[in-house]
C-alpha cells in the first residue's frame, strides 16, 4: 500500500523520545504494557489527530517493543497509517462487527491482543479516567490473572514539558490565532451578524499564517453585548449593532497543538467601566508575566495578578489558566492559588485572564506562553488593547 507520510507532525526521534519517557514510568510503576485511550495522548505518543475517538480505540505501549500498536476501528486504520509514525504491521483494525455490538466491542479487540501478545498475565496501566465505568470492568473480568494499575494522567504530566519540536509547532499555532484576532477586527462591523464574524474567523483559523495552515478547528467563543457576562457560548444569530461590546476567544491549532487568545473589541468608544477594567487587567497580566521563571509555582503566577488587580478594586473569582497543549487543555497543572507546581523550562499555559463580573458584563484578554531557562516567552503576539471599532 502507498501511503504519503507527510501529514507526520514529527519525525520518528521524536516520537520514540517520548515514549521513553512513558516507558521510565512504566518501569517505576512495574508494569509490563500501558492501554493509552485518552485522544490526546494518543496524539502525543503516535501523531494521530484524525476524529475517531467516539467508538473505542487507544494504544498499547509494550516494554519489550520498540513502537507501540494502535488499534482502532477498520475504517480508521488508513488515517493511522498516514498519520502515525509506526510501520504498517503496528496499527491494528478491529472488524466493524464491534460497532453498535451490546456484547463486544473494541475493548475486547484490545484485550485480545494483550492475551496473543503474552501480556494478559503481566503488569498493566490503564487509563481508567477516559474509560466508562463498564469498560473497565470489562478490562477486570476478561484479564483476571493481570495486575491492573490505574495510570490515569500520567501520559498527561509527561505532556507537560515540551521539547523544542513541539514549541516550534505552538509558535506556529499562535501565528494563526494572531492572525484571526486581527481578521475578527477587520470584519467586525455594525449590522454584521456575528455568525458571518464567526465564519471569516474559522477561515482564518484554516488558512493559517506564514505559509501553515491550521489543521483543526478548535471551539471557538464569541460574546457580544449583553453576553459578555459569560464565558463559552458560541456565537448567536443576532447582528452587531453600535455600541456593542464583542468577547473572544479563540486559539489556532497545528497537528494537534493549539495556542489560545481571547481579546475585547468595541463598536465605539468603549465605556469608562470597560477601560476601567481593561487598564487594571493589562496591569495585572504584565504582572503574572513578570512572575514567570524556573523554579516559580503556579500559584507564583496566579496571586501575581490576583494581587495587582486588588490593589485596584477589582477580583477575578476565576483561575487564571492551565496548561497548554495537546487539545488546548492539558488536564493537570492550574496558574491558580494553592496550585504548587514548579515551572520549569519548556512547559507552555494560556495566561487565561478572562473576567465575567457581572451577568451581562465582562471581558476578556490572554496569552499563551513558554517558560524559558530565565523568564518567559509570550507566543500570541496581538496589541494587548481594547479593539475599537
Amino acid at each position: 500500500m502507498m501511503v504519503n507520510r507527510g501529514q507526520q507532525a514529527f519525525p520518528r526521534g521524536e516520537y520514540l523520545r517520548r515514549l521513553a519517557l512513558v516507558k521510565s514510568e512504566m518501569a517505576r510503576r512495574d508494569i509490563d504494557a500501558l492501554f493509552v485511550s485518552d485522544g490526546h495522548n494518543i496524539a502525543y505518543l503516535t501523531g494521530y489527530t484524525a476524529l475517531s475517538a467516539y467508538v473505542p480505540q487507544g494504544i498499547v505501549v509494550s516494554m519489550h517493543e520498540e513502537e507501540p500498536t494502535f488499534i482502532l476501528r477498520l475504517c480508521d486504520a488508513p488515517a493511522a497509517i498516514h498519520q502515525c509514525f509506526m510501520e504498517r504491521d503496528k496499527i491494528i483494525g478491529y472488524p466493524e462487527a464491534l460497532i453498535g455490538n451490546p456484547d463486544k466491542d473494541g475493548y475486547d479487540a484490545v484485550i485480545d491482543y494483550l492475551e496473543e501478545s503474552d501480556l494478559a498475565n503481566r503488569g498493566i496501566g490503564i487509563e481508567t479516567y477516559s474509560l466508562a465505568a463498564q469498560s473497565s470492568e470489562k478490562f477486570r473480568t476478561r484479564l483476571p490473572k493481570a495486575k491492573l494499575v490505574d495510570c490515569t494522567k500520567a501520559v498527561a504530566w509527561i505532556r507537560l514539558i515540551k521539547s523544542d519540536l513541539e514549541i516550534e509547532v505552538m509558535r506556529e499555532a499562535a501565528a494563526i490565532s494572531d492572525a484571526a484576532i486581527l481578521r475578527a477586527a477587520e470584519v467586525i462591523r455594525p449590522g454584521v451578524r456575528e455568525a458571518d464574524v464567526a465564519a471569516e474567523i474559522a477561515a482564518s483559523l484554516i488558512r493559517g499564517a506564514n505559509g501553515k495552515p491550521g489543521t483543526m478547528i478548535e471551539q471557538m467563543a464569541l460574546c457580544s453585548s449583553p453576553r459578555t457576562g459569560t464565558c463559552h457560548i458560541p456565537w448567536s444569530e443576532d447582528d452587531l449593532r453600535q455600541g456593542s461590546q464583542i468577547n473572544i476567544e479563540l486559539g489556532g491549532s497545528r497537528h494537534g497543538y493549539c495556542a489560545g487568545l481571547m481579546r475585547t473589541y468595541s463598536i465605539g468608544a468603549p465605556s469608562d467601566r470597560l477601560r476601567r477594567v481593561h487598564e487594571i487587567q493589562v496591569a495585572g497580566l504584565e504582572a503574572s508575566l513578570g512572575a514567570i521563571r524556573p523554579g516559580a509555582t503556579c500559584s507564583d503566577v496566579a496571586n501575581a495578578f490576583y494581587l495587582t488587580i486588588g490593589k485596584h478594586g477589582l477580583k477575578k473569582e476565576t483561575r487564571c489558566g492551565y496548561a497548554h497543549g495537546i487539545g488546548w487543555l492539558e488536564p493537570t497543572a492550574s496558574l491558580k492559588d494553592g496550585d504548587m507546581t514548579e515551572l520549569k523550562p519548556n512547559m507552555t499555559f494560556h495566561l487565561m485572564l478572562g473576567n465575567w463580573i457581572d451577568e451581562d458584563f465582562g471581558y476578556v484578554i490572554s496569552e499563551t506562553f513558554r517558560v524559558t531557562q530565565s523568564g518567559v516567552e509570550v507566543l500570541t503576539n496581538v496589541p494587548r488593547k481594547i479593539f475599537e471599532i
